[in-house]
């Protein structure tokens, strides 16, 4: 999960966008002003900031244009305005931002914008599976297989025949994530038996935002139930 810098002079704003996005499983971080938000950037390092424009100081876009210009834009940034124009977006665009939300800022829209900008590039999946290999290398192997297609890794352990996948990384980022994704969980679930409870320690998620994860990767529980009965 990521650290969200959320930067946003309306209390209510504030309060809600932190509620949605600790229920995710993210770490929230508030700031009501420009300065505030410098003060956080600079001491947390966010992975992602949710930038309001029109703030009473230094307006967001503002902001992002020092962020830009003094080498600080290193995260994702999303801007929020609820009298946002084209124009404004465009601006936004122009100066570094991700993507534009404009208010009243539904759930769909925001945990969809989150998780694209929290995205990582597809190389970054392979690293990943070769984390999960512990071979430190760095990059994903093909098992000794020279005649594999490239974009295409596997991962594979001395856990049994329920860790060994396949991923095609030639595709869409998101379909190639959830895929992994799916894997992961369906791995864990089976190894545990079916237990959320060690499955949400093992992965280091909440019980309640665990069962939303696998409903919308759709993962079947009942399989790993009827597994655990036998």
């Amino acid at each position: 999960m990521a650290i969200i810098l959320v930067v946003d002079d309306e209390l209510g704003i504030r309060g809600l966008l932190s509620e949605i996005l600790t229920d995710e499983g993210h770490t929230v971080e508030l700031a009501e002003n420009a300065a505030q938000a410098r003060a956080v950037r600079e001491r947390m390092r966010p992975d992602l900031v949710l930038l309001d424009i029109w703030m009473p100081d230094v307006d967001g876009i503002s902001l992002l244009k020092e962020w830009g210009t003094t080498s600080q834009l290193t995260m994702p940034v999303i801007m929020m305005s609820g009298h946002g124009t084209i124009d404004t977006a465009v601006e936004a665009t122009k100066h570094g931002a991700m993507a534009f939300l404009e208010k009243p800022i539904t759930l769909q829209k925001l945990l969809r914008a989150v998780e694209q900008a929290l995205a990582k590039p597809t190389q970054r999946i392979a690293a990943a599976v070769a984390g999960l290999r512990g071979d430190g290398s760095g990059h994903a192997e093909s098992g000794g297989n020279a005649g594999s297609p490239i974009g295409l890794v596997e991962m594979q352990s001395d856990l049994g025949p329920q860790s060994e996948q396949s991923f095609n990384l030639d595709r869409p980022l998101r379909e190639a994530r959830d895929a992994f994704e799916k894997s992961y969980f369906e791995f864990h679930l089976a190894r545990e038996n079916g237990s959320m409870t060690r499955v949400a320690d093992k992965t280091g998620l909440e019980r309640t935002h665990l069962y939303r994860k696998l409903k919308q990767l759709g993962v079947d529980l009942t399989r790993n139930k009827r597994g655990s009965g036998q």
